[in-house]
């Protein structure tokens, strides 16, 4: 079985190496001319732990990249991954490059061969999709569509891939199934991952709504944060009492600066406005306030830093993180970009350091001064606020960081920091939803 995979960004690219280390001739394809010659040349376009040592194993071998569409004709399977990012004009979802992926593909599909969404689309996608494949294909050519949802966290994309927690097979027959165990077989019975056969719109649904809830439990915690520092309780602690309910569980109740990324905020959104068209807005307007309590996690941080430092202007700050996760290059609507450069337009100073983000960053924020180094960052910093969850800045000596600052103040955006060693190198300590 030869497998195409269209648009190479995070999701594709991994996905095409993920095919190959299953053991298909697997060919990506995208219109980005510098991103498939990086990819042909094995190396990474962004960073993801894991991915470069596939690259480096397949192409030259079964897999390959190009920018000529053509070379997909000969592939059973070709999987549409490329991106939907919110519309510059609404908050729907833009369709633009799936449309654009479907319809350069379709001149080359063989009979008996399947196509796979695997991006996150609005509901209803998948068949207008499919009509239009019928519509523009001769009627000799037999071409199905089936959904195949990703689940991907970006810093474990390629484990995600090879070893997912699930399987949702979107599909229109029982044949389109059977090519779908078929692809992920070994995945099936090596790592007995759970396999749920559903119709297409519920195969569109489930990535959009596993990221509604995920999203809706980060802005709780973060709620309850807010109320947190009025009344002097702990999050931290709130958090972890309420966790050992196994109906809520302890994952994603870590109070902050809240999510980011390129998949929740515009997801979320995304499907607020498609409940809209569907005439069921009001099932999903709690996700309003859901994208308004993070959003205000970001401004909180910049009255923090205000009050903690007695204003802003002329004051020199230093952020620490401008992914929007660890083990990411992903600035995408970044909590610790976004106040970065909330601060740099009130007149402060800021230095920014990431381990990996940092020219992704300077792309969005130019303005904004780099530096090389955690030690460079916090040089004469007035304040050092804590953005993105590094391991080595929670491994950061107090002391020895103390000695750099011009005030030892901190903000713990992410409450991973030792607050009591903090405190006893004579830092002024703030975590959020902490007394």
């Amino acid at each position: 079985m030869r497998i195409s995979v269209i648009g190479t960004g995070y999701l594709g690219a991994v996905h095409a190496a993920g095919m190959a280390e299953l053991g298909f001739e697997v060919v990506g394809v995208d219109v980005d001319k510098a991103k498939i010659a990086s990819l042909q040349a094995a190396t990474m376009p962004f960073y993801e732990p894991e991915f470069e040592p596939l690259l480096e194993k397949h192409v030259g071998g079964r897999l390959r990249f190009t920018t000529d569409f053509a070379e997909v004709a000969d592939a059973d399977v070709h999987f549409v991954c490329v991106g939907t990012p919110q519309q510059g004009s609404s908050l729907a979802a833009d369709m633009t490059y799936v449309d654009a992926a479907v319809d350069a593909i379709i001149p080359h599909l063989k009979d008996g061969s399947l196509v796979v969404g695997k991006s996150t689309v609005p509901v209803g996608t998948a068949e207008r999709l499919a009509e239009r494949i019928e519509t523009l294909t001769p009627d000799s050519v037999n071409v199905e569509l089936a959904w195949n949802p990703e689940f991907l966290r970006e810093g474990f994309a390629v484990q995600d891939t090879l070893h997912p927690d699930r399987l949702v097979l979107g599909v229109p027959s029982a044949g389109a199934e059977q090519i779908l165990r078929e692809v992920y077989a070994r995945t099936i019975e090596e790592d007995r991952t759970p396999v749920v056969v559903t119709d297409l719109p519920t195969a569109e649904l489930v990535k959009v709504a596993a990221n509604s809830f995920l999203a809706t439990k980060i802005s709780f915690i973060n709620a309850m944060s807010e109320i947190c520092e009025i009344t002097g309780a702990d999050v931290t602690l709130l958090a972890d009492a309420i966790g050992y309910d196994d109906r809520i569980g302890r994952k994603f109740l870590n109070a902050g600066v809240g999510f980011g990324g390129g998949c929740l905020p515009k997801d979320i959104r995304a499907f607020s406005a498609r409940a809209g068209e569907l005439g069921a807005a009001a099932s999903v307007a709690f996700l309003a306030e859901v994208d308004a309590i993070n959003l205000r996690r970001r401004e909180h941080v910049v009255e923090l830093v205000r009050g903690q430092v007695g204003g802003l202007v002329g004051r020199r700050i230093a952020v620490l993180g401008a992914a929007f996760k660890p083990n990411s290059d992903d600035v995408r609507d970044s909590p610790a970009l976004s106040i970065a450069g909330q601060l740099h337009l009130a007149g402060a100073s800021v230095s920014v350091y990431d381990p990996k983000a940092m020219g992704n960053a300077a792309k969005i924020f130019p303005t904004l001064d780099y530096s090389d180094s955690v030690e460079e960052c916090v040089h004469g910093a007035d304040a050092v606020l804590h953005l993105t969850e590094w391991p080595e800045f929670r491994e950061l000596d107090p002391e020895t960081l103390g000695g750099k600052v011009a005030q030892r103040v901190v903000i713990d955006g992410r409450n991973c920091l030792d607050r009591e060693a903090y405190k006893a190198a004579g830092w002024t300590y703030l975590g959020l939803g902490r007394s």
